[in-house]
């Protein structure tokens, strides 16, 4: 027995913490190549290509906002246009002259006012909540989607506070800490380019898009995000692990309304103007409701970088065929039965929509996930 050697088995080494670390640097070196790129762009680009920037980082906002609500918490919206014109009529009001006998306004500083248009879309979100808490799935999407006749009904009707159908509102020009983003006020020259409003708002628009998705980052990585996804996956389950499932859901859709109110100040900055539709399917219509879904899902329900290659897709589509039908001579009709980029880009992104549901119901960012997965995997074998 003395004889006998007993051989303690070797542990097997633990994965190194140094492969999760390296990949970590990795996306955050990829991160800061694009944040590059993002900031160069309006040195290379004229102002059509950054007006159609500006747009795409429009639907990047309202996107991440809906997709905290449906992938996140699992509560399906169709009342993001509502909130849109919310926000855009929030933040005229609060900006806007008090001195206009024509319109409603408080005077306030620009950027306290757009602070103000998300925190009263949100408030608004809030005000939802006895509804969104009791209803789940088909239910309480066909709710939200009363909101948006609501929007209809009383931007016809509230023609002091979003100046009617007919002509609209001006929204106030932004400036922040007296710095304007129009073409007024100091000239800024960078290597040979002169910083107008197109080159100004594009910095804005990219500031707001990074704070959205910073926010909306930490939110999903920390205790609210977990809550949201309790609630999502097993409500029963999700309050015995002691989640208030009627809070989160009611902070859900509050931080959702909240997105798509700063989305909705940015809409009415870019277009230079608050002009309540006239039908259901306008600037603040299902039509639009159902654009953010479909960012959403393509991108991937619940991804926030992929609530960003979802507006791309879809808002950066239309407004690329646009600028290149006019160089191109394509789809320039106007007729009924004429393709236009608008519609072009419906068809797209609606066949985009089945693809995904039929192949890949994780959306691009499953793709994404899955590519990085495997190219990690062969750097860290080879």
């Amino acid at each position: 027995m003395s004889d006998l050697a007993v051989k303690t088995p070797t542990p097997t080494p633990a994965k190194p913490p140094a492969k999760r670390g390296s990949s970590k640097v990795v996306k955050l070196v990829a991160w800061l190549a694009l944040l590059l790129v993002m900031l160069a762009l309006p040195l290379y680009l004229d102002a059509a290509w950054l007006k159609a920037g500006q747009y795409m980082m429009i639907g990047a906002v309202g996107a991440i906002g809906l997709t905290l609500l449906v992938g996140q918490a699992g509560q399906l919206s169709l009342a993001h246009a509502f909130f849109l014109l919310a926000g855009g009529t929030s933040y005229c009001v609060l900006a806007g002259p008090a001195d206009d006998p024509r319109v409603a306004g408080l005077g306030l500083d620009p950027g306290l006012a757009l602070v103000g248009a998300v925190v009263i879309s949100a408030l608004l979100g809030l005000a939802f909540a006895p509804v969104s808490g009791r209803l789940r799935g088909i239910y309480l999407g066909v709710a939200s989607l009363s909101l948006v006749f609501l929007g209809l009904y009383l931007g016809q009707s509230a023609e002091k506070l979003t100046g009617g159908t007919s002509t609209g509102r001006t929204p106030q020009p932004f400036s922040l800490f007296g710095f304007p983003f129009t073409n007024g006020g100091p000239e800024l020259t960078l290597l040979g380019v002169p910083f107008r409003q197109a080159e100004r708002t594009w910095y804005l628009f990219l500031l707001l898009t990074i704070i959205a998705f910073v926010v909306a980052t930490g939110a999903v990585k920390g205790r609210i995000g977990r809550s949201w996804r309790a609630v999502r996956d097993n409500e029963a389950a999700a309050a015995v692990m002691g989640v208030n499932v009627a809070r989160a859901k009611a902070g859900a859709f509050a931080v959702s309304s909240g997105y798509a109110g700063l989305a909705g100040a940015m809409t009415v900055l870019w277009f230079d103007i608050l002009k309540p539709d006239e039908s259901e399917y306008g600037t603040y219509g299902i039509n639009i409701s159902i654009a953010f879904l479909a960012m959403v899902i393509i991108g991937g329900l619940g991804s926030v970088p992929g609530a960003l290659v979802g507006a791309l897709i879809v808002n950066g589509l239309p407004q690329v065929l646009s600028l290149y039908s006019a160089d191109l001579g394509l789809f320039t009709g106007t007729g009924g039965d004429s393709l236009s980029p608008i519609l072009i880009s419906s068809f797209v992104y609606g066949a985009a929509i089945i693809l995904v549901v039929l192949f890949e119901p994780g959306g691009l960012a499953a793709i994404g996930r899955r590519f990085t997965g495997r190219a990690r995997k062969s750097t860290f074998t080879s």
